[in-house]
């Protein structure tokens, strides 16, 4: 079977493995490196994985959706045949963990129990061959805009992110100014600004890594306070 990716990243399945986290499922606890407090709540339930660093890329690839398969015809007693599971990227699998899976240049899934059992029979415990291939990711309702920071600093968690998932770029704008103001990456999901924009209107423009933009227009009322989360009503497919 040969598929299309998208962004350009290839026709057809990559080659990689995949474990799981164990039997916590306690979904404040899979957002990691991305920043998601809670999965459930960031909008993408708890068919999640951290990524190993080479799919990780510096915390771009949080949100991005992936399609899962176990390779079957490499592992027979493991895999089960055709099963198919979409992953959201919502942790970063460091160094040296699982023996050395997630050390550059693997590309590694170490998926929650729910998604790995979706591909792979109950009782392994050690690591099975996957093919995996990006694809859409498909969201209820609009993108999701979490305030954080202080002052003048501030912080925003995107989540909930239709089409490809990971955001390349973004900007913010508040009530009366004329220009947008690029927002830089602090870590994972979350963005930051340093203009004061307390007492403002918010609204956000972002560009996707497949190159997709929207602007979200006054999505942020000026009421607004640091801790709380607000939903646009487009979103991008």
């Amino acid at each position: 079977m040969i598929f299309e990716g998208i962004s350009g990243q290839g026709n057809g399945w990559l080659s990689g493995h995949a474990t799981f986290y164990g039997g916590n499922e306690n979904p404040a606890t899979l957002g990691g490196a991305c920043g998601y407090d809670n999965t459930f709540e960031a909008g993408f339930g708890v068919h999640t994985a951290a990524v190993s660093g080479a799919l990780f890329r510096s915390g771009e690839a949080c949100g991005a959706c992936y399609q899962v398969m176990c390779d079957y015809n490499m592992d027979p007693k493991w895999c089960l045949r055709q099963r198919l599971v979409t992953v959201t990227a919502t942790n970063f699998c460091p160094q040296n963990k699982n023996g050395g899976w997630c050390d550059p240049p693997r590309q590694h899934f170490d998926m929650s129990m729910p998604a790995f059992l979706r591909i792979a029979r109950q009782g392994n415990e050690g690591i099975v061959p996957v093919l995996y291939r990006r694809v859409t990711c498909k969201r209820r309702g609009g993108v999701h805009f979490t305030l954080r920071g202080q002052g003048n600093f501030n912080m925003v968690m995107f989540s909930n992110v239709g089409g490809s998932g990971d955001v390349k770029a973004a900007w913010i704008k508040g009530s009366k100014m004329r220009t947008w103001v690029a927002m830089h990456r602090n870590w994972g999901a979350n963005w930051q600004s340093s203009t004061d924009l307390r007492g403002r209107t918010l609204s956000f423009r972002l560009t996707l890594v497949d190159g997709k933009t929207l602007e979200f227009f006054n999505v942020v009322p000026s009421s607004w306070r640091f801790g709380q989360t607000f939903s646009s009503k487009n979103q991008f497919f």
